[in-house]
């Protein structure tokens, strides 16, 4: 019965070769007339004529009748028109009509709109048998869609459903389809598909076709088919499944390994912005800076107000008062501007911060590393209790705009578009910065203070100046870094504090003061973090055998993010007592040095 059901949409829509109706009435007008049908067999061949058209119409309206929304009108001459009802109730409950053939309002003699009551209208009828025919249509009609991600997501899902009386369906499919992704769908999906098949010979042979395409969507599938091949002990078949499923597990495998590195890739990015700072601050200047990851705060928090400003605006419980912080109510592609803006917005405020921090503490404490440390530290601690007073203890939500909350699909491995914005605009800041210090008289300045402040001092140049730009240009790299990481998580007082211990280990294994070091310190410690992150939990019950200590290894490896850091900070202090000076040691005419 269902085959029947079926052969009329199927072809309809794989061989266009639609009836009579099909030729002179649009899709709209042929579900109009079948809702006026009385025979079930008819509106049937009406409907998959409709399949054929390949209308977007299609959809909205076999939903509507399915729904009851989709209702009868007797006219003058006794026939009947099938209508929508649209738009807000009048005071007895009538609606604009929408009739169903062509979407126009319905009109009376006299050429007046027509109102009608739904309650007063008979809904189209339908029963068990049509309503599976519309199913049927609604889930072939996709493969005809002009967007290809949509035909392939249809044909997976035909697929996973293993209706064995659509494999005709997708065959003729795949005589025609040209789109890779969706002939790729359509092997996979025509495999599962005859995987119903009794013959073990074709069951064989479409389990080497899964194992040949490796998807993840087939595992738990396969897991069962090996189960029931074990069950019947058909050796064949149990062979080939087993294969399939070792091939699926070894490409996820790489997915997850692909995945983490590209995770790893992202998180060294946001280090190498913040380390950029310190690589400014600690490497050329040498100032222990401990208040850099608030700086990074008071990026993020500028991104989370620039937010608030482009929308409807808020309310910060500011010292415990209310302050309201006016919102320019702006909608759609202008709201969602708002972080283009918040870039430069951040870089400004956490350099105008660092700026008052040289000028208020900083300048006062050159060349006496313990006292610069204690003091940037209380600096922390008061930055911290201030964005507590201002903005809560709690974190608070950034909001991706939509060009960065997307992903990509790329050999089954996701990369999220914030994650690809990150990495490209860190690597736009990399040249900047090489740009500025090396091919700029501003770099051209501060590389002449930081190797010898006295010697520039006497050929003129003003080196209390250069020491605030340049303490403010490392400032405004940890608030970009802010930026950045208010797109990937929350924002909350704490925020720098999490990435300040791995700034300073990027530009201490990279070189103090070497810019490539510093680049390659990233993205190797950021891309071995995510790596230990990801398989430390995968080897933890083999840790159990290390003599007095393998109990405690084990619960360690539990918490995958802290033991991967405490490996991770283990690594760096043996590799520093093997080359103290890092990557790439800096080169100074210094004999101090």
């Amino acid at each position: 019965m269902k085959a029947f059901l079926l052969l009329p949409c199927l072809l309809a829509l794989l061989f266009a070769t639609p009836g009579r109706a099909a030729a002179t009435e649009n899709p709209r007008a042929l579900i109009a007339r079948a809702a006026t049908e009385a025979q079930p067999a008819q509106a049937r061949q009406l409907l998959a004529a409709a399949v054929g058209r390949a209308d977007e119409s299609v959809a909205p309206l076999l939903d509507a009748w399915r729904r009851d929304a989709l209702f009868l009108h007797a006219q003058a001459d006794g026939g009947r028109v099938a209508v929508l009802l649209t738009g807000e109730k009048d005071e007895r409950g009538a609606q604009s009509a929408l009739r169903a053939a062509d979407g126009q309002p319905l009109q009376d003699e006299a050429g007046r709109p027509v109102r009608l009551v739904a309650a007063d209208l008979p809904a189209a009828e339908h029963d068990a048998s049509l309503r599976r025919t519309m199913k049927a249509i609604l889930d072939l009609a996709e493969l005809a869609a002009v967007d290809p991600t949509r035909r392939a997501r249809s044909v997976r899902n035909l697929g996973l459903a293993q209706d064995a009386e659509k494999l005709p369906v997708l065959l003729a499919r795949e005589s025609v389809e040209s789109a890779p992704e969706v002939r790729r769908a359509l092997r996979e999906a025509i495999a599962l598909l005859r995987l119903k098949d009794p013959r073990e010979e074709i069951r064989v042979a479409a389990l080497q076709e899964l194992q040949a395409v490796s998807s993840l969507a087939t595992s738990d599938l396969l897991a069962r088919v090996v189960q029931e091949e074990a069950a019947a002990g058909n050796r064949l078949a149990l062979e080939a499944a087993r294969r399939a499923q070792q091939a699926v597990e070894w490409h996820r495998t790489k997915v997850d390994f692909a995945g983490t590195l590209f995770r790893g890739l992202s998180l060294g990015s946001i280090l190498l912005v913040a380390a950029l700072g310190l690589a400014i601050t600690f490497g050329l200047m040498r100032v222990i800076n401990m208040a850099h990851g608030e700086l990074i705060a008071v990026g993020a928090y500028t991104t989370y107000l620039t937010q608030a400003v482009f929308g409807t605006g808020m309310t910060l419980p500011c010292f415990g008062l209310s302050v309201p912080i006016p919102g320019l109510q702006f909608s759609g592609a202008a709201r969602e501007a708002y972080f283009i803006a918040a870039l430069p917005a951040s870089f400004l405020a956490a350099a105008t911060v660092g700026l008052l921090l040289e000028r208020g503490i900083i300048r006062f404490l050159y060349r006496r590393p313990l006292e610069s440390l204690l003091a940037t530290w209380g600096v922390s601690l008061v930055l911290q209790q201030a964005f507590r007073l201002i903005f809560g203890a709690n974190n608070v939500q950034v909001s991706s705009p939509s060009y960065l909350s997307g992903n990509w699909l790329v050999g089954d491995v996701i990369l999220g578009w914030n994650r690809v914005f990150v990495i490209g605009f860190a690597l736009l800041i990399v040249l900047g910065m090489g740009l500025v210090l090396t091919r700029t008289s501003l770099g051209l300045l501060i590389r002449a203070s930081m190797q010898n402040r006295t010697m520039a001092a006497c050929l003129g140049v003003r080196t209390e100046r250069v020491n605030a730009l340049t303490f403010a240009l490392g400032s405004g790299l940890a608030g970009l870094a802010g930026a950045f990481l208010s797109q990937i998580g929350n924002v909350g007082p704490s925020l720098g504090q999490g990435y300040i211990i791995d700034s300073f280990m990027v530009v201490v294994v990279g070189g103090v003061g070497s810019l490539g070091g510093t680049i390659l310190s990233a993205f190797g410690i950021g891309g071995i973090d995510q790596v230990l992150q990801q398989y430390l939990p995968l080897v933890a019950p083999g840790l159990a055998w290390v003599p007095g200590i393998g109990g405690f290894l084990q619960n360690l490896a539990q918490d995958a993010a802290v033991f991967g850091k405490i490996l991770v900070l283990a690594g760096i202090i043996l590799f520093l007592q093997w080359r103290p000076a890092g990557l790439f040691a800096p080169r100074s005419r210094s004999l101090d040095e």
